[in-house]
């Protein structure tokens, strides 16, 4: 709505319809609004510090969007979930949220760069390149928006419903990848294939998550040994929590370039939908 809106009020703009700057004020305001609602104002947010997971039953922080707060209130009261469900639909919730984070920065920056390129006098093969960006900029931006429509949806539909017992995946990263797979235009043999390979990411994520989890209790060992005065119990408990450091962010590294990897496989079947 804000990009659409940014539109209509450059074309006001150039027609010099908008002398007092009133539209594009309000403009600025309602962008403002948008990036201090999902963190982008460049002021510090508590409670990103804070963990995906549910303590004491209860969410650790908001979501930041009625209808996906109103969801997940239907959910906690429908006695359909276990806790152990409930924690997982949380997580769910909690990347859906970071999803419309991200697609809001990528809105933010391919406006601004819009701008500049538009402001641009003498064209040339540099801007020849910037206009390439910017179109593979706006492709990933409908990837990302045909992504949070189909997670809304399949967080309306487990909300109602409950968890599907017969379900393949249960990482919302994953989720998100098999449901866009199956709208993009795979063979049989290349999805099934493609199946195979999901697994495989979400059992290199559930390892990150378990060395994630391992580096926590590290460091709270740690915390407690340091009061004690035990420098040799000190110094072995140091060099475990730097070997599990190491390892958690050179997993953490693989995750993300095997999720680039995948997403952009997806990309490339979605886009053979559209031509």
């Amino acid at each position: 709505i804000q990009e659409k809106d940014e539109l209509s009020w450059k074309k006001l703009k150039a027609e010099g319809l908008d002398e007092d700057g009133e539209k594009e004020a309000k403009l600025r305001r309602n962008l403002n609004v948008i990036m201090t609602k999902y963190g982008m104002n460049g002021k510090k947010d508590s409670h990103l510090t804070d963990t995906n997971y549910i303590k004491d039953g209860t969410e650790s922080d908001t979501l930041n969007d009625p209808r996906l707060e109103k969801l997940w209130s239907k959910a906690k009261t429908s006695g359909k979930f276990s806790d152990e469900e409930l924690d997982k639909l949380w997580r769910e919730f909690k990347h859906h949220k970071e999803k419309i984070r991200e697609y809001n920065i990528l809105l933010e920056t391919v406006s601004r760069t819009e701008d500049i390129h538009k402001n641009v006098i003498n064209p040339s093969e540099e801007n020849l390149v910037k206009e390439e960006v910017l179109h593979n900029k706006h492709r990933e931006l409908k990837d990302k928006l045909r992504s949070i429509n189909q997670g809304f949806e399949r967080l309306r539909k487990v909300s109602h419903q409950g968890y599907d017992a017969t379900s393949e995946f249960e990482e919302p990263r994953v989720i998100d990848l098999w449901d866009m797979a199956k709208s993009a235009n795979f063979t049989e043999k290349e999805l099934e294939s493609f199946r195979e390979e999901l697994k495989h990411f979400e059992a290199k994520i559930e390892k990150h998550h378990h060395y994630q989890k391992q580096l926590e209790i590290s460091h709270e060992k740690l915390k407690h040994i340091e009061g004690t005065g035990d420098k040799e119990h000190l110094n072995r408990n140091r060099e475990k929590y730097a070997m599990l450091e190491e390892k958690t962010k050179e997993l953490g590294y693989k995750v993300k370039k095997h999720l680039q990897d995948l997403s952009s496989r997806i990309s490339q079947g979605l886009q053979h939908n559209e031509l």
